[in-house]
């Protein structure tokens, strides 16, 4: 298994557009940059979520019952 240093999610952080948050949402998914790197959708590609809103969807799905159980308001995020 390799070890992704902090330069190697720096450059997915960049071109995938993402926030911290959303880094520590992929690191949970068990994600990898060169995962992240991959799904970058391209023009021909318009079915394709941008890497932002695909981490978020998956981390929902993964973690509905723990979000709306800690969030009184029941909202995500």
């Amino acid at each position: 298994m390799a070890k992704y240093t902090d330069k190697d999610w720096a450059e997915a952080k960049k071109r995938c557009r993402l926030n911290d948050e959303d880094i520590r949402m992929a690191k949970e998914l068990g994600m990898t940059p060169k995962s992240l790197l991959k799904n970058i959708p391209n023009p021909k590609e318009r079915w394709k979520a941008p890497v932002k809103e695909w981490i978020r969807d998956l981390y929902f799905k993964k973690h509905h019952d723990r979000i709306f159980d800690d969030d009184p308001d029941g909202l995500p995020f």
